[in-house]
């Protein structure tokens, strides 16, 4: 069995993610570590969320840091902001026990841009952003990125479906000048994802699959329940109440059906609070923070508000309308069965709703069971 020691992975590095109970490489760390640390390559890695992606590129950029230079060497894009923060949380635990200090910067939008402006005065190595906010920071002569090796795109689909792809082309465009490698990771490969590919990376880039065959982590289980708009919501409270230990996510379309099915579930008694587009960031943080320290046991979300959201245990989703496109789906259900659990991901449907089923059965290559709560 593979170790971090015999991935090529520096003692300072395993010791610290040791301490963050991290002993063995997941799959993707296994097979993507060693490539990127040997090797100044393209690289591709399509992998699901929560299969530890952050360590497989933030281990190998860290080790390709010259701290002895002030210049800014590596750019980390992701879709959101609790995504950014979080991942430059990470980077900052992992170097815990270095000798020289690996400086991180996070930007994103919602936050006083001067604050940002004025952190990037300071010597940064690495910087972890949102494309659109980097973008206002590249135009305003803030940051620059002309000695930037690395461009690292997490979650690639999910920036191309929030309508990043002007932002990431210009970025992309920005670093040619610079003899730039960039990793790619993405939970779906779709046709725009393939365009940057072949636009900015080498053809014969290095690509890692991890479960290949199957678009969706296979430890989860696929129910729905056949249900009516007029019993839907006490059909999930007869759900929830049959998992009280449990914890989970549930997920609206719109972000008014986020509100009225989380002041539904409180007034019944449920510890729940409603996370969507609408709220203003603090509130949004408020939510998380309170979620992710389980003095929440369920989250009410809209599929925006839910990206990004890391948050480990929990026991099911549930889908109070199955979403518009497929890989919500893909993305939604990815918030169980993290880490090597299991988990169930169920969905409510009214009965004109069994062929989409039938189409998400066959699209992602997945089985569903019918079940009664």
């Amino acid at each position: 069995m593979a170790t971090f020691s015999s991935l090529g992975v520096q003692k300072n590095y395993i010791k610290a993610i040791k301490e963050l109970g991290i002993s063995s490489p997941s799959e993707i760390q296994e097979k993507t570590i060693p490539v990127l640390l040997k090797s100044a390559t393209d690289f591709i890695g399509l992998a699901q969320t929560g299969t530890g992606k952050t360590a497989a590129f933030g281990l190998p950029v860290l080790h390709h840091i010259d701290t002895s230079s002030d210049d800014i060497q590596a750019l980390i894009l992701s879709p959101t902001r609790e995504l950014v923060q979080q991942i430059k949380k990470q980077l900052f635990k992992f170097t815990k026990f270095n000798e020289q200090k690996v400086f991180v910067e996070a930007v994103f939008g919602g936050e006083k841009i001067d604050r940002q402006m004025n952190n990037l005065k300071r010597t940064t190595h690495i910087v972890v952003a949102t494309p659109g906010r980097l973008i206002d920071l590249i135009e305003r002569g803030s940051v620059d990125i002309s000695h930037v090796k690395t461009v690292i795109l997490d979650e690639a689909d999910e920036m191309l479906s929030m309508g990043f792809k002007q932002d990431l082309n210009r970025i992309l465009k920005f670093t040619t000048k610079t003899d730039r490698k960039t990793w790619l990771f993405s939970a779906t490969m779709p046709e725009e994802i393939k365009r940057i590919v072949k636009t900015y990376m080498d053809s014969n880039a290095p690509r890692v699959e991890i479960n290949s065959n199957s678009l969706v982590n296979a430890n989860i289980r696929h129910h729905f329940v056949k249900t009516t708009i007029k019993e839907k919501f006490q059909d999930i409270v007869s759900f929830l109440e049959k998992r009280q230990a449990q914890r989970g996510i549930i997920f609206c379309r719109t972000k008014a059906g986020a509100q009225n099915l989380a002041t539904y579930l409180i007034e019944e008694g449920f510890s729940t609070a409603a996370l969507e587009g609408d709220m203003q960031q603090k509130e949004r943080d408020k939510v998380m923070r309170a979620f992710k320290k389980e003095n929440l046991q369920y989250l009410v979300s809209t599929d925006v508000s839910a990206r990004g959201i890391d948050v480990r245990g929990l026991e099911f989703v549930i889908h109070h309308q199955l979403p518009e496109q497929l890989e919500y789906y893909t993305h939604r259900s990815g918030r169980t069965a993290r880490a090597g659990k299991t988990g169930v991901s169920i969905a409510f449907i009214l009965p004109s709703e069994l062929e989409k089923i039938h189409q998400i059965q066959k699209d992602l290559n997945i089985k569903f069971s019918e079940v009664t709560v």
